[in-house]
């Protein structure tokens, strides 16, 4: 790698690292990568046009270098490690969507059709709360600029006495565990030019690593039970609570895959048939009947179970709408659908703006 060169931009003092195999056949611009050690944000990378340039980190917002194209600007807060209640009631509003997989242009274009974000991109929920459940990672070319603006609008949430849940999915596990199979090629040159592997951009020492790792994996709102794949039967053979679950999550989310395995539960929790995992609620040779579903239920004391990680065309209705299927294929790229809950009737909010009621798929 070529000696670094130091140049003085925008007030920035900005180091660019240049000189790679990857880099020199790819225009990629990624970032920023901000690192905060012992808790206190430091410095960050920036990938501009294939050049890898630090900024230091001298007050809340984080400043792009010149150059550097339309990169997130995050304004950093202490809120990021706080660990939210799991459980909330008398909840007037809910929306709720699923696996972005790094389709930023698709979820900015639903959150502002569906009013969910003003016209600079702020939160527009006002004391409603907002339910991601999971897989922002993978797959697409703009992990950061999902992340980095469902972070602004986390502490944004916050402050107007609304929620956002940032639920992890089965991606964010992979990811966090160093599994990196489903990364887009552009993150291979942000891993070259930064001489770090991708997990290690959201390690712990990084903002965004230390965020995701205060979220957690399952929440109860109102008479509605979120997660990414699935509750399965599996889990009322456990002594399983929804709090027990989101803290041994936490625990173990950096806990190496073999360690993992030697644990009947934690397996059962970050594999097989765990509420990251399950799919047992769509077509297949094991789907659950309305039965199987009503144990379900009652077991948690709500009427309905929303999930994500099976692709569908549209938010869907399963068994009366006591499943409720929130991944629209955003992951495609081309459209996608939320899940509106205002007063507890049910709707689908459109791409293009808009809702309509939820009605339910009777298989």
């Amino acid at each position: 790698m070529a000696l670094p060169l130091i140049f003085l931009s925008s007030g920035l003092l900005a180091t660019v690292l240049t000189g790679s195999s990857l880099a020199s056949q790819h225009d990629v611009t990624d970032g920023p990568y901000v690192f905060a050690p012992d808790r206190k944000p430091d410095n960050a990378s920036w990938i501009c046009h294939s050049e890898h340039k630090q900024t230091h980190i001298d007050s809340p917002k984080v400043l792009r270098p010149e150059n550097c194209g339309e990169l997130p600007q995050p304004t950093l807060h202490e809120l990021k490690n706080t660990v939210e209640a799991d459980s909330f009631s008398g909840v007037d509003t809910i929306v709720a969507f699923s696996d972005v997989h790094g389709q930023y242009d698709v979820m900015h274009t639903l959150l502002r059709n569906q009013g969910v974000i003003d016209k600079d991109d702020n939160w527009a929920l006002g004391k409603a709360h907002l339910v991601i459940t999971g897989d922002m990672f993978d797959r697409g070319p703009q992990i950061n600029e999902v992340l980095w603006l469902v972070y602004q609008l986390d502490k944004q949430a916050q402050e107007a006495g609304g929620r956002l849940h940032l639920l992890m999915g089965n991606h964010e596990q992979m990811v966090l565990k160093g599994d990196l199979r489903y990364i887009h090629p552009r993150y291979k040159v942000t891993e070259e030019l930064t001489d770090r592997k991708y997990d290690a951009l959201y390690g712990t020492e990084t903002e965004l690593g230390q965020w995701l790792r205060s979220k957690h994996t399952l929440v109860k709102i109102n008479d509605m039970l979120f997660m990414h794949g699935g509750i399965s039967p599996d889990w009322l053979e456990t002594d399983l609570t929804i709090s027990k679950a989101n803290n041994l999550y936490r625990e173990h989310i950096d806990t190496p895959k073999q360690e993992i395995k030697q644990s009947e539960l934690l397996n059962f929790l970050f594999y097989k048939n765990g509420p990251t995992w399950y799919r047992g609620y769509f077509k297949g040779k094991n789907m659950l009947n309305e039965k199987q579903i009503d144990q379900l239920l009652a077991h948690f004391g709500v009427n309905h179970i929303v999930v994500g990680h099976t692709s569908q065309d549209r938010v869907l209705g399963r068994f009366n709408n006591k499943i409720i299927a929130i991944d629209s294929s955003i992951k495609r790229g081309e459209s996608g659908e939320l899940l509106w809950v205002e007063d507890g009737k049910l709707s689908r909010g459109l791409y293009q703006g808009g809702k309509v009621s939820l009605t339910s798929d009777q298989d």
